[in-house]
């Protein structure tokens, strides 16, 4: 097949079964030159199975799949040259040092960079001579980041680049994965954390239960659900909520022990709730506004929560 709109990656109808279960259930999509492409979804929604089918480590059952205008399985020595992955689950020998396993990389490939400025750029210099082994969970991240990056690929897949870090260690990996897409390598990644995909993303493909549910930018996912926004704030003691209720753009009033939530339309909300509290001279504290997230939409198309 060959992929609409000059994506670097093209999925038509994919299908991939297991006894007992279908992990990859018709979908189709196309992942843009320059951008981060996510797909998302909760454990076992099929996103692992259908990186690996486009990256040409699995075999399909059905469907075709082009990358950089090849076919992943036909011509998988030229696809490798091109493409950098940084697997879900990888290991590396205890006793390898960082250089060594950068070293070992490069040789593997006809099209190398010089893996010196690359451990500048993954802030790894420190730890050149360092045992694998000793390197925390962030480190051993970024080093595998690395070595899907020597080959100075036009197309890195990242498979659940942050599971297990902290949140501090999870933004520094943000930073890099804009990093690989200033460089001018396309990136595919897929992830169960909402938030990631909504920092990260051009676009999101959601999935759940082996099928693609929606596919569009995080903001436009947003949009369509159509979702309230909401205020947020802690009162001491009873009040009339009628003065809220009449707020412009207020839709509807929920409390629960001291914390109210007020839902309604973006437009004037916050204004209209803290000019009606105030006019009541009702008493406020800790007040905040929540809008729509990811995770918001995943809900309302699949109708539970992630799923760890």
């Amino acid at each position: 097949m060959k992929a609409q709109n000059g994506a670097v990656v093209g999925v038509k109808d994919l299908v991939k079964q297991y006894p007992g279960t279908k992990a990859v259930d018709g979908i189709s999509f196309d992942v843009h030159r320059g951008e981060i492409f996510g797909m998302v979804g909760p454990n076992g929604a099929g996103k692992t199975t259908t990186i690996e089918c486009v990256e040409g480590l699995r075999r399909p059952d059905s469907g075709a799949i082009q990358g950089l205008g090849l076919d992943p399985l036909r011509d998988r020595y030229q696809v490798r040259e091109r493409i950098g992955v940084q697997f879900q689950s990888a290991a590396l020998p205890d006793r390898i040092k960082v250089w060594e396993a950068l070293d070992l990389f490069a040789a593997f490939y006809r099209r190398s960079v010089d893996w010196r400025p690359l451990l500048e750029q993954m802030g790894l210099a420190e730890k050149r001579d360092a045992y694998f082994s000793k390197l925390s969970g962030g480190q051993k991240q970024r080093v595998f980041i690395a070595l899907a990056l020597v080959n100075n690929p036009d197309l890195a897949f990242l498979d659940e680049l942050t599971t297990g870090l902290d949140p501090q260690a999870r933004r520094a990996m943000w930073d890099l994965v804009r990093s690989i897409r200033e460089r001018g390598t396309t990136v595919f990644l897929t992830t169960h954390f909402m938030e990631e995909a909504e920092r990260l993303c051009d676009r999101v493909a959601i999935m759940d239960h082996g099928k693609i549910v929606a596919l569009d930018t995080p903001e436009n996912l947003i949009d369509s659900l159509g979702a309230e926004n909401r205020v947020v704030f802690e009162v001491g003691g009873p009040f009339d909520e009628e003065p809220l209720r009449a707020a412009p753009g207020v839709v509807r009033v929920e409390r629960i022990g001291e914390r109210v939530v007020v839902y309604g339309q973006k437009d004037g909300l916050v204004s209209g709730v803290v000019n009606a509290l105030e006019t009541a001279g009702i008493r406020f504290e800790n007040l905040r506004t929540e809008q729509p997230t990811l995770e918001d939409v995943f809900l309302a198309l699949t109708g539970k929560e992630m799923r760890d």
